[in-house]
Parts: structure tokens; sequence; C-alpha cells
């Protein structure tokens, strides 16, 4: 496994994903390019963010998704959901950890919707608050 760092968090990534930082995320992929994760970090300079604060922006920002799951990912908590658009099968997470809220992408062709669930679910227990 290697470890991807950021300057508030760290993802385990496995030998067949690679991981990159773009503008103002992080992807982490798969090698045999069935899907891509991406990262956005959103962080607060004073207070937390809450399990329920990820749950509203997450309703409020992705009206596309007809229901959300509550889940625990590493050392955040939030909530889950998933939408087919355009040929893309989107699974999206609205995470809390302390002054930290990540919003995080999987997304690959409605083909191979389901391929990568586990190993990203996987990945994403992984995470960390630094």
């Amino acid at each position: 496994m290697n470890v991807l760092e950021t300057e508030w968090w760290t993802l385990l990534v496995p030998p067949e994903w690679w991981a990159e930082s773009e503008d103002h995320s992080i992807l982490v992929g798969d090698r045999d390019d069935v899907g891509t994760i991406e990262v956005s970090t959103l962080h607060r300079n004073e207070g937390t963010f809450s399990a329920q604060e990820a749950a509203a922006v997450a309703r409020e920002e992705s009206p596309e998704v007809s229901s959300w799951e509550t889940v625990s990912a590493g050392d955040f908590e939030g909530v889950c959901g998933a939408f087919v658009e355009e040929g893309a099968a989107i699974r999206e997470w609205y995470l809390a950890g302390g002054a930290i809220m990540l919003y995080i992408t999987y997304s690959c062709d409605t083909d191979n919707q389901g391929l990568d669930d586990a190993a990203v679910d996987e990945i994403l227990d992984t995470l960390a608050l630094l």
C-alpha cells in the first residue's frame, strides 16, 4: 500500500491504483481504467463539521441523488449516494471529520457499475485525519 498524504488527511492506495493531485482535488484511479475517485477538501478555520452538516450539504448540493445512506469511512462520518448520468455511474460521499469536510466522487461507465464498489469502499475506509 502507498500512503497518500495531504495537509489534513491520509489515504492508503493499493498498488493496483494510482494517485495524483490536480488543481484543488486528489484523483485516485485503478490501473485498469475502470473508474476514478476524486477527493475535494473543505477546511474550516474555526469549529468542526458534523455528520449532520455533511448530510445537509449533500441534500442541497446533489439533488440528483434520490436516497442517501449514512456511512463512516475511516475517521470520517457522513452520507453516500449514487446516480446515473449521461452514461456514467456516479457515487458521492459528503464526509465530516474535525475541521474537514470531504466531497468524494467515484465515477465509471455504466457498463462497469458496481465493479469497483468493494475496492473503493476499502480504500475510503483507510481515510485518517492528521
